[in-house]
């Protein structure tokens, strides 16, 4: 009743309060008003909108003044109903003058104030007197808020399609470096040689810069350029079971160390594309994060990974697709030397291929499943001396199947544990009798997050690496004992920018061969991203 009382008293209120910014008409028009009214600025000084046209320009306009009747009476309504709010103190300013738009917009603010009032009321509360007011400074204005209403439409209007439609490419250029302090300790190399462990210790680091650009906000393109001079462990203990896990020494010469496309084609189908430096891990998830990084997981090449995901790195594709909200199913392909003209990609005999099923029941336990073929590039680099080549160097044609289960459970917040188990069945295919070996490696992840401190880490890893358990080659092809993988870190944070990881590990009967004593490394792995 009261809704339509106004229609009739204020024909012209309705069509220019029911507009589709009704609900924020009162903000806009009090940004509309300027803090200092003295600078007198129109609101609209030169329509675009072809409807606008036959409007008279501002500056033909009078100004309302303080002595006008429209002045008083719209200063009149604001101190009754306080349907002006837009100055600091409440008030209208009331003895400058304002241009005929910028009247409007604080008379449209009071209709606007006044006619939601009496919506929201059971009883009306605004006087007959008022209500003749209201329409005649309605009448008298009618031009300048049919201006202001089709102005604050076309700008929502042209709002919303920015919002929904306009994206610009952006860029991002993210650095990390990390400083290691490192060493080794035992007595003798793993290879047999007799010869004594270098147990100097080194210092290096790791440069790596990495620009990220986005050209649809649904896509990245990563390229990323590395420098480095941290050395492997496997040349001074005569096992590559001691290798850091952010090892490499190129005397630090930059050079692109990975260049790689993802997009969505569908927000459940993610497709990647790489030429440099993409290996099987790339392309499928981890359900143990937290000791997969290099800066920031753990110390050693072992304990980042499950090894059956280190075989082959180079050019690559991956799809990863969702199936439901908790499993995902990911495949992948590498090429290695993608790039000669010899090999190619689907020609290339050096190839590693994997498919794996990653089911999140909750959001405590993560499981995954994995299968791998791969063609010459089975080396994990993690095991002993036979597990990257258990044919005796007479295979040139080494097939692989490999097959693998990982587990995360979360107890607690601060407590997780995690486990895998790999098998690799790798065959000789150009020897005779085609022989076979079975290769079998498994670890134990214990994670405790935020311990002592917010954004720290201890990591505990034990596991076996890589060990042959049998091959049709011949005993003497056969690892005879085992090897243990003990590892220990503990990152803690100096700031969002800056953690550090002291972290040891020991390897028992290196190279599966208990007359080799053990093997110690350590390290204090310092770094910093930006």
């Amino acid at each position: 009743m009261i809704v339509k009382r106004l229609s009739q008293k204020l024909g012209l209120v309705m069509s220019v309060l029911v507009c589709p910014m009704m609900g924020t008409n009162t903000t806009l028009a009090n940004e509309f008003l300027p803090t200092d009214i003295n600078h007198n600025s129109s609101i609209i000084e030169e329509p675009t909108n072809p409807g606008m046209n036959a409007i008279t320009p501002v500056s033909e306009l009078s100004d309302v003044s303080a002595e006008d009747w429209a002045f008083q009476a719209l200063r009149s309504l604001i101190d009754r109903y306080g349907c002006l709010t837009g100055y600091p103190n409440n008030t209208y300013r009331g003895n400058q003058t304002l241009t005929r738009y910028e009247f409007a917009a604080g008379l449209k603010a009071c209709l606007d104030h006044i006619y939601q009032q009496n919506v929201n009321s059971a009883t009306n509360s605004v006087s007959e007197t008022d209500l003749e007011t209201l329409q005649r400074l309605q009448q008298d204005f009618a031009a300048e808020l049919s201006t202001l209403t089709e102005g604050l439409y076309s700008l929502e209007t042209s709002t919303t399609q920015l919002e929904s439609q306009q994206f610009s490419p952006t860029s991002e250029l993210e650095g990390e470096v990390i400083f290691a302090l490192s060493g080794v300790q035992g007595t003798e190399k793993a290879d047999g040689s007799g010869e004594p462990i270098d147990d100097n210790l080194t210092f290096g680091n790791r440069v790596r810069l990495t620009l990220e650009t986005s050209f649809t906000g649904k896509d990245r393109l990563q390229i990323r350029l590395q420098g480095r001079s941290i050395p492997e462990f496997e040349a001074a203990t005569g096992t590559q079971m001691a290798n850091l896990g952010f090892d490499g020494n190129d005397d630090n010469e930059v050079e692109i160390d990975e260049l790689e496309y993802r997009f969505l084609v569908t927000p459940q189908t993610q497709v990647s594309l790489g030429t440099v430096g993409i290996g099987l891990g790339d392309l499928i998830p981890t359900v143990n994060p937290l000791f997969s990084g290099s800066g920031d997981g753990s110390i050693s090449t072992f304990g980042r990974e499950n090894p059956i995901r280190r075989q082959g790195e180079g050019a690559g594709i991956g799809i990863s697709q969702n199936l439901g909200e908790s499993v995902n199913l990911a495949l992948g392909y590498v090429a290695i030397d993608a790039n000669e003209a010899d090999n190619g990609i689907l020609g290339n005999d050096t190839y590693a291929a994997i498919a794996q099923l990653t089911w999140q029941p909750n959001e405590f336990t993560s499981l995954s499943f994995t299968y791998a073929r791969s063609s010459n590039s089975f080396n994990t680099g993690t095991g002993s001396e036979l597990t990257s080549d258990p044919f005796n160097r007479d295979a040139e044609d080494v097939r692989a199947n490999s097959f693998a289960a990982e587990a995360s459970i979360r107890v607690n917040p601060g407590f997780i544990l995690g486990g895998r188990v790999g098998l690799i069945q790798a065959q000789a295919k150009d020897l005779p009798n085609q022989p076979n070996a079975n290769i079998f490696t498994w670890a134990m992840l214990l994670a405790l997050p935020d311990f002592g401190q917010e954004d720290s880490l201890v990591g505990i890893v034990i596991g076996q690496p890589p060990k042959i358990l049998d091959n049709e080659l011949g005993t003497d092809f056969e690892d005879r004992d085992t090897a243990l993988h003990l590892e220990a870190f503990y990152r803690f944070s100096l700031n969002d920018d800056i953690s550090i990881t002291p972290g040891v590990f020991v390897i028992t009967n290196p190279e599966h061969n208990d007359n080799n004593d053990a093997i110690y490394v350590g390290t204090i792995r310092v770094t910093l991203t930006f």
